[in-house]
């Protein structure tokens, strides 16, 4: 039983649509896949699900930590100026990623047997996440990425990388309860305004 270890974050400022975060240096267990939106989640699930059970070389469980982090796979530059929209066969598929507990690091992090599950150790970074509830879809998570980016650029920040689509419950949990966010990383835009 127990409660699942939320990874740590700091709340920096509330704005009207999206809180601003700043997320401390942290491990992640990753899968990339192709495939839809759903299924990659899905696919990408049972490997790390199995990783943190027991599939590394140290036969050792690791604690579940929320959220599952789901983020596009971008091969290509993109030029910044228009939003990033990940459309299906457009060169990727999903990384789908465990945030691992606080405590560990590459050093200590048991070693995955599946070469498929790689670790990653994620640089501190600053956010902006907006919550919501419901299905895991990618309709409802594209709805909520449209209002976050409109937010985020609203408050003065730009964009940074591709957003994240972050899931705080197991599957069976009814969609109704499912807690949800839309995060995407941002920078604070320059102050001088252009050309006016």
């Amino acid at each position: 039983g127990g409660v699942t270890e939320q990874q740590p974050y700091e709340v920096l400022e509330q704005f009207d649509g999206f809180a601003l975060r700043r997320y401390p240096p942290h491990l992640v267990a990753e899968v990339e896949l192709d495939g839809s939106f759903e299924d990659a989640g899905n696919g990408a699930f049972r490997r790390l699900f199995a990783y943190i059970t027991g599939q590394n070389e140290a036969q050792r469980s690791v604690a579940m930590t929320a959220p599952v982090v789901q983020e596009p796979t971008i091969r290509e530059k993109v030029a910044m100026t228009a939003p990033v929209v990940q459309t299906e066969g457009a060169g990727g598929g999903y990384v789908v990623a465990f945030v691992l507990p606080a405590s560990m690091t590459l050093e200590t992090a048991p070693v995955p047997t599946n070469p498929d599950v790689r670790l990653r150790a994620v640089p501190e970074r600053v956010a902006a996440a907006m919550a919501y509830s419901g299905r895991w879809t990618r309709s409802a998570y594209e709805r909520r990425l449209a209002e976050l980016q409109d937010a985020v650029l609203a408050a003065g920040f730009v964009p940074v990388g591709p957003p994240r689509f972050a899931r705080f419950d197991p599957p069976f949990t009814p969609w109704f309860l499912r807690r949800n966010e839309v995060v995407q990383d941002v920078t604070r835009a320059p102050r001088e305004s252009r050309g006016g």
